[in-house]
């Protein structure tokens, strides 16, 4: 592992950091490591959103075959509960 250093922070945030840190009932570089690790996982959270959105994953599907999936497979479910159906 590496070490990070952050030079000129303002005693105030330090001091402030140190209580949220103290809150959570860790040591300052606990937290901070924390909140590293959380700003990483939300940046590669992002990546896989984008990915998604811009159409390089998915499915061929239109909505139409998707709705239709799921009220045959609602259907079939609720038969086999007994539960009466549209018109029923």
């Amino acid at each position: 592992m590496v070490a990070l250093q952050i030079r000129d922070v303002p005693e105030e945030m330090r001091d402030r950091l140190a209580a949220i840190a103290g809150e959570r009932g860790q040591s300052l570089q606990a937290y901070l490591f924390d909140v590293l690790a959380d700003e990483v996982k939300r940046r590669d959270n992002l990546a896989v959103l984008q990915a998604f959105s811009a159409g390089r994953y998915g499915t061929r599907l239109d909505t139409a075959d998707v709705l239709g999936a799921l009220s045959s497979g609602r259907a079939e479910r609720d038969a086999g509960l007994g539960v009466p159906g549209d018109g029923e």
